[in-house]
């Protein structure tokens, strides 16, 4: 590596982004001591402008951030550090220091929302009702929502197959669940078949 310290008086900026969700976690300055721990201990270490020292996160909270990757941008002067959060990253308990809880979009947070109706056992939830009914009530559902896809498929209702392509994965979220799956767990296989 061959990151220019120098250029911007000793510090440089670290974007420290989620290895798997790439969420992008917190920003933190480094000097070259902060990035030669860092690499050492496997442990992202700053420099604390405030503190006036090297400061690991998580050494007070446990939280610290495991260190996959380390890359330079094409200037050499800005460092993206892909690392394993061990809880949160934020000093307020929030994932991100960015406010940002799911990286991954909208259907990352309907399979939140479905959960929390699961658990909490929403009165009148269709979820809730659909998941206690069993594995084969919710598989046999997703059958007959992949049917109905294909059906619109063969037709020229652009609306119609949306709405038949979201009631599928809505219902394969809950069977999902049912398999005590999440949607990361989809996409650990298909990143593994993409290799």
């Amino acid at each position: 590596m061959t990151i220019n310290f120098k250029k911007s008086g000793g510090l440089v900026p670290a974007i420290i982004q989620n290895t798997h969700t790439l969420q992008v976690l917190m920003l933190g300055y480094m000097n070259e001591e902060a990035l030669e721990k860092t690499r050492a201990e496997g442990r992202v270490t700053f420099f604390s402008r405030s503190k006036n020292r090297l400061w690991t996160k998580g050494e007070i909270s446990g939280n610290y951030l495991i260190v996959s990757e380390i890359r330079e941008d094409c200037d050499n002067d800005t460092l993206l550090i892909k690392a394993l959060p061990q809880g949160p990253t934020c000093h307020t308990g929030a994932t991100t220091c960015f406010s940002e809880e799911t990286p991954k979009g909208f259907i990352y947070e309907l399979e939140k929302v479905i959960e929390q109706r699961i658990e909490t056992k929403t009165e009148g939830s269709y979820t809730s009702r659909l998941f206690n009914s069993g594995v084969n009530k919710v598989a046999q559902k997703v059958g007959e929502e992949a049917v109905e896809l294909v059906i619109e498929a063969k037709d020229n209702n652009i609306d119609l197959f949306k709405n038949e392509a979201a009631d599928l994965l809505y219902h394969f979220l809950i069977l999902l669940k049912t398999k005590a799956l999440k949607l990361e767990d989809i996409e650990g296989v298909l990143k593994g078949r993409h290799k």
